[in-house]
């Protein structure tokens, strides 16, 4: 498929690139450990997928979905299946209402920079590098998260993947990757 691509000069379908017409859609899942699970097999797989928060037409009780190209679709599904895992449905992006949630928020305060994803917030001193706040979440992996990591460099700290155990774990890594990002820039 790539060498298709490649041939007719299109993009690799697993970039995750839409254009903003009809050619996204959303996995919907009925958990969040299955949309983190989704998201590790997709991205082994070498697709550039993106983890949003579902638009509030079809929430199912899990606050996060997994963008994808559309036309991949069956493509996608058949990685999902070889490895047990299946969404509850697969919504286009239509219209506006539709459209998925970007989680990342971000709030500069003097020499502070804050990043929230989903419920969880990290915050950085921009002149030090150091983390100085996390806070959000009311999983009970939070206070722990908030001690292995305040005070520490950014660029030292451990990953919250590595040490949280829950969903705020979870969006604090996705609130972390996107610190990193911005303060490497």
């Amino acid at each position: 498929m790539m060498f298709l691509a490649k041939l007719f000069n299109k993009n690799d379908p697993r970039d995750n690139g839409g254009n903003g017409k009809t050619d996204r859609g959303i996995l919907v899942f009925e958990n969040t450990s299955e949309v983190i699970l989704a998201e590790r097999i997709l991205k082994g797989a070498g697709w550039k997928v993106k983890v949003m928060g579902p638009p509030p037409e079809i929430r199912t009780g899990c606050d996060l979905v997994i963008e994808i190209p559309l036309i991949e679709r069956l493509h996608v599904l058949r990685i999902l299946a070889e490895n047990n895992v299946s969404p509850l449905q697969i919504v286009p992006v239509t219209g506006p209402l539709l459209k998925p949630v970007d989680l990342f928020h971000t709030k500069r305060i003097g020499h502070y920079l804050m990043i929230r994803a989903a419920n969880m917030k990290i915050t950085v001193d921009l002149d030090s590098g150091t983390i100085v706040n996390i806070s959000g979440g009311g999983c009970p992996d939070v206070p722990f998260l908030a001690k292995e990591l305040v005070g520490l460099p950014l660029d030292k700290a451990p990953a919250p993947r590595d040490i949280g155990h829950t969903l705020c774990g979870y969006a604090l890594q996705l609130a972390y990757e996107e610190l990193n990002r911005r303060c490497s820039e």
